[in-house]
């Protein structure tokens, strides 16, 4: 299996909005916001470029959540607000930004709201245009758990890999013994493991 690198990988953080989120109901809201803010954690801490972008403020999806935006100042105030394109990756602007920010990585950590609309097409278009895509699915929900299921065989069968939080903070990091490995692993301590048995 191929490991992801903080050297070729780039985190998109895909539709957090306050709205989106109690359109996520097949696992807690505390859950998914708690393992996107980990992602945001885990790019600051190693450096991992992060696009963020939210679709209609202003409707029913509301603003992105203030937790993203106390991690990640900058990439919340240049975030990429789509106007309703259900594919990110086909709204210019955003495909724009992530090339930028990518910068030639071509290992992408992704996850948002929800996996059923907003991850499962991103992802894909990704893979066909030759990007290696991991799914953090636990930093997203859909509706139902058959939403979620459908998507994640969808996006498997075009090439995309699913991942939860711990296997990606693992797949980040060859020891633990290393700099960035300690840093990994103070973020699974303070942020993770205190919620295991919470969520299920």
């Amino acid at each position: 299996m191929k490991h992801f690198k903080k050297e070729d990988s780039i985190i998109l953080l895909i539709d957090h909005q306050i709205g989106t989120l109690k359109f996520a109901t097949n696992r807690p809201q505390d859950m998914i916001i708690n393992r996107a803010t980990t992602l945001a954690k885990v790019a600051r801490a190693l450096k991992i470029p992060v696009v963020l972008t939210t679709s209609q403020e202003d409707q029913m999806q509301g603003p992105l959540i203030t937790e993203l935006q106390e991690i990640l100042p900058q990439e919340f105030e240049d975030r990429i607000k789509r106007t309703g394109v259900t594919n990110a990756w086909d709204d210019e602007n955003y495909r724009n930004a992530v090339l930028e920010a990518a910068n030639g990585r071509k290992n992408v950590i992704m996850a948002g709201l929800t996996n059923d609309v907003c991850i499962v097409y991103p992802s894909i278009s990704m893979v066909e245009e030759g990007f290696d895509v991991q799914v953090v699915i636990d930093a997203g929900g859909s509706p139902t758990e058959i939403a979620d299921n459908v998507a994640r065989t969808t996006w498997e069968k075009a090439g995309v890999r699913t991942t939860a939080i711990n296997q990606l903070i693992a797949d980040m990091t060859s020891r633990w013994d290393t700099p960035d490995g300690g840093l990994l692993v103070n973020i699974l301590a303070k942020d993770v493991i205190p919620t295991f048995g919470k969520f299920k």
